[in-house]
């Protein structure tokens, strides 16, 4: 497992019962995570921090409880990543803190190549690895089914102060997209994923990450440019290994290069305990 550990506006304080205690800036929420399986709090006194509490209810979703008011948004840092964040219908904030591994690794590579590098970033939610390529100099094509997330990767990228950054926002359904692109002959040196196990493009096309996912990787080798950096699936689905991400990988790009999968994980403050949070697969040259 990598560890993602240098997020300095994030921690997570204490887990216990099925949730977990973090600071989000100067924002204390209790979220569920049903990987917390021990039942005895670190640091009890720390919960009564909380300014929220999402409840998961036996019916699906859930709702949150807020103990003190919150602002509509607040923002976060990651190094030179500024990020709006907000409380979601489903326990979401609209960022993934354990993603800080990646942006560094993109970000990296995209430096150290020394030449422009043109990104694609599908089902690219609300922009984290979008504005973490475009500060490394990297021009975006950023792809997502829904225009209430585009909206929001929007403002992240201006907060990040790359509002003049070479970026294209795309409300479209992922497969269709990277067809027409195919149909057109554009290339894009960078690959990044984030699908879904399930879910719905701009037009009610039905996504299933294990129906759907190799097909999607396939069509994408197609637009890979012939001399490509890095190619990056990201994934939440309960029960998929990281070496199913490899193998995808290992079978469709046939470019020379490394192969790298392995889970992504949040440290506890103060503690050994590590919370798993995804996986992820990577070719990279």
């Amino acid at each position: 497992m990598v560890i993602s550990n240098e997020f300095k506006d994030y921690e997570i304080l204490d887990m216990a019962n099925g949730e977990k205690l973090e600071r989000w800036g100067d924002i204390y929420l209790i979220r569920p995570d049903p990987q917390i399986i021990w039942p005895n709090k670190t640091n009890p006194k720390l919960w009564k921090l909380a300014n929220a509490h999402y409840h998961r209810s036996n019916k699906g979703g859930g709702v949150w409880e807020y103990i003190t008011e919150l602002p509509k948004s607040w923002q976060i840092k990651y190094k030179s990543l500024t990020f709006n964040l907000k409380p979601m219908g489903f326990k979401h904030t609209g960022l993934f803190p354990e993603q800080g591994y990646n942006w560094d690794f993109m970000m990296k590579k995209i430096k150290d190549s020394n030449r422009k590098i043109k990104v694609l970033n599908l089902f690219a939610y609300t922009g984290g690895a979008t504005c973490a390529c475009l500060k490394a100099g990297a021009s975006v094509c950023h792809v997502d089914s829904s225009k209430g997330m585009t909206q929001w990767a929007k403002e992240n990228v201006e907060s990040c102060g790359l509002k003049n950054a070479e970026v294209r926002f795309i409300i479209d359904d992922v497969n269709k997209f990277v067809q027409r692109e195919i149909r057109r002959g554009n290339k894009y040196d960078a690959i990044i994923m984030d699908p879904p196990s399930y879910g719905r493009g701009a037009k009610g096309e039905v996504w299933n990450i294990e129906t759907d996912l190799f097909d999607l990787v396939k069509l994408c080798s197609q637009v890979l440019s012939d001399d490509p950096l890095f190619f990056i699936i990201n994934s939440y689905t309960t029960g998929l290994s990281p070496y199913i991400l490899g193998n995808i990988l290992s079978m469709l790009i046939k470019h020379k290069g490394t192969i790298t999968c392995d889970e992504i994980g949040l440290p506890m403050k103060n503690s050994n305990t590590i919370l798993p949070c995804g996986i992820f697969g990577r070719w990279e040259k």
